[in-house]
């Protein structure tokens, strides 16, 4: 009885799956430089984030030439992207720098505009021309007001403060301390500009004596009452006020603010 024996069949050699000796690309460096490449060169295009271009488009160009340097070497395929990346990171710088020329002149700009109108708005104190009485202003300095004298402003505002004079303030009066002096002072306002003035916000504080000690605005029946309203161009305006000083004081020192855009001057007024 024979046994049939089935013939020996070759045995396939095995195969690796990567050639010895070689190693997967590296191709980290270029994709990582194409990404932020594109991200600096977009933030680029709005100059407030410039700074941000700069970081990545610095940061694309070294790793795109380190990328560059792999692909040169054979540890990379990728070596087109490498380059794109690279050439993105420095269009990323170029635009934040001319990002931040925009914005620090834009930032100057602002800020020399915002200078110009606070010129602009408000003024030195000046005395008018034949105005002041006791003297006047003359060989004390321009900004040193008497009565009778104008603060003028460039925008047209003209404001004059007259001289003191003696008031009895009512039983019922806030503000007044018995056995102090009390005063009143005439404030006119001449709107000479083109814009109407609002009166609203003018503000008139006083202080009395050589000490500057606060002068209380007296309010009763009659007087307190303050500017109300706007003045038109060409048209002017009159308010009463009326301050407590101590009996001994000879002069008052009358401040009148006309807003927040305008400085505040000051009238040097004998007693």
């Amino acid at each position: 009885m024979s046994q049939y024996t089935q013939p020996h069949q070759p045995q396939q050699p095995y195969a690796p799956e990567q050639t010895p000796g070689t190693r997967p690309a590296r191709n980290g460096l270029g994709i990582s430089a194409l990404v932020l490449g594109i991200i600096g060169t977009v933030s680029g295009l709005i100059p407030l984030f410039f700074w941000l271009a700069g970081i990545l488009g610095l940061i694309a160009l070294i790793l795109g030439l380190a990328g560059r340097g792999r692909a040169k070497r054979g540890e990379a395929t990728n070596k087109g992207v490498t380059t794109f990346g690279a050439v993105l990171g420095l269009v990323a710088l170029i635009l934040s720098v001319v990002g931040a020329v925009l914005t620090f002149k834009a930032v100057d700009d602002v800020v020399k505009d915002i200078d110009k109108a606070v010129a602009d708005s408000s003024a030195p104190a000046k005395p008018a021309v034949g105005g002041g009485t006791a003297g006047g202003a003359e060989g004390k300095g321009d900004d040193i007001l008497r009565a009778g004298d104008s603060a003028v402003y460039d925008d047209g505002l003209e404001i004059t403060v007259n001289a003191p004079a003696p008031y009895t303030a009512d039983e019922f009066a806030v503000g007044h301390t018995k056995g102090n002096s009390a005063y009143t002072v005439s404030v006119v306002i001449e709107n000479k500009g083109k814009e109407k003035f609002d009166a609203t916000l003018v503000g008139v504080d006083a202080r009395a004596g050589q000490d500057g000690v606060n002068a209380e605005q007296i309010f009763d029946g009659t007087i307190g009452e303050g500017f109300t309203g706007t003045v038109l161009p060409g048209r002017k305006i009159t308010a009463k006020y009326a301050f407590d000083a101590p009996a001994d004081a000879r002069n008052l020192t009358v401040e009148v603010s006309p807003g927040f855009e305008w400085d505040a001057s000051q009238w040097d007024l004998g007693l």
